[in-house]
C-alpha cells in the first residue's frame, strides 16, 4: 500500500488528477487497443480532482476519447434528472465539461430500474466485458465505508442493492434539506470485491473527520467493520490524503510514508 500525504486538499486533488492522467497516457502510449477503464466516485472528496481533470482536458493536456467510466453507486428510486442523483452529480461536475467524452462510454447504475438485481448483474458483466477496471478512484466515509458498502459488508461483495444506515442517511441529509427521511433508504452499489478486482485502486481521504478511518485503513486489521481495510490486501493500492486526515496515525507511520513518498509530495 502507498500512502501519499499532501499538505492540503487542493494539493491532494492535483496529485490524484496527475496520477490518473499519467495512467491514461501510459495506457494509450502502450498501443493497447482497448479503452482505458476508469472507476469513479461521487461525494465531496473527488470534486477537486474532477476540476483538475476538466482543466487538463480543456487545455488539451488529457483526452477522454479512449476512456470508459463506471461509477460506484446510485440512489435507488431517484430519477437521473433529480439534482441529488449521482448521474446528475457526475454530469454537473465532470462529464458535461469534458470536450471529448463519449456519452456511450459513461456507465452509471440506473436508480429507476424495474429490476435492481438484474441491473447489478448486468453492470458486473459489462465491467468484465470491458476487460476489468484499470484504475478505480474512490473515497471513504467517516466509518470507513467504500461506495455504499456499509460496515460489515462482505469484503468479497459484488454489485448489488444496499440498505443505507441511519448514520449514512443523516450525513447525506445535508443534500436533502437536512431531512434524513428524504434520503433514499436504498442504493445500488458496486461491491467491495468489485472495487478491489481493479488493477489499481486509489482512495481519497481528506479532513479531520476522516482521521480515524485513515488510521483503521492503514494500521488496523483487515475487517468487515472497516471495509476500507481491504486496501491492505490489494497489490496496487494507493491512498492520497491530506495532512488533516493524518491526525490518528502513529508518528512512526506518518514519518515512514512521508519519507518513502517524499518524491511525490507537491
Amino acid at each position: 500500500m502507498r500512502v501519499v500525504i499532501q499538505e492540503n486538499y487542493d494539493k491532494m486533488c492535483k496529485w490524484a488528477a496527475n496520477h490518473i492522467a499519467a495512467r491514461i497516457h501510459a495506457h494509450n502510449d502502450s498501443g493497447n487497443t482497448r479503452p482505458f477503464v476508469l472507476g469513479l466516485p461521487t461525494g465531496s472528496s473527488p470534486i477537486g480532482v474532477y476540476r483538475e481533470l476538466v482543466r487538463m482536458n480543456q487545455a488539451g493536456e488529457l483526452s477522454f476519447a479512449n476512456v470508459v467510466t463506471f461509477n460506484m453507486d446510485e440512489y435507488l428510486g431517484l430519477p437521473r434528472e433529480h439534482d441529488q442523483s449521482y448521474w446528475y452529480f457526475m454530469h454537473d461536475n465532470l462529464f458535461n465539461h469534458l470536450v471529448d467524452m463519449k456519452p456511450e462510454n459513461i456507465n452509471i447504475l440506473n436508480g429507476m430500474t424495474d429490476d435492481p438485481e438484474k441491473e447489478c448483474r448486468d453492470y458486473e458483466e459489462k465491467i468484465a466485458a470491458m476487460g476489468g477496471i484499470d484504475l478505480f478512484m474512490g473515497g471513504i466515509g467517516v466509518d470507513g465505508h467504500i461506495a455504499f458498502n456499509e460496515p460489515f459488508t462482505s469484503l468479497s461483495s459484488r454489485t448489488g442493492v444496499r440498505n443505507l444506515t441511519t448514520d449514512t442517511r443523516i450525513v447525506n441529509s445535508r443534500f436533502f434539506g437536512n431531512d434524513p427521511e428524504k434520503v433514499p433508504s436504498q442504493a445500488l452499489s458496486v461491491g467491495v470485491g468489485t472495487v478491489f478486482d481493479s488493477r489499481e485502486v486509489m482512495i481519497l481521504i481528506n479532513g479531520h473527520n476522516k482521521a480515524r478511518a485513515l488510521a483503521a485503513t492503514v494500521e488496523g486489521g483487515v475487517s468487515q467493520k472497516w471495509t476500507c481495510s481491504a486496501l491492505q490486501q490489494h497489490n496496487a493500492a494507493i491512498i492520497a490524503c491530506d495532512e488533516a486526515a493524518c491526525g490518528e496515525l502513529t508518528v512512526d507511520t506518518y514519518r515512514y510514508f512521508l519519507d518513502i513518498e517524499k518524491g511525490e509530495r507537491l
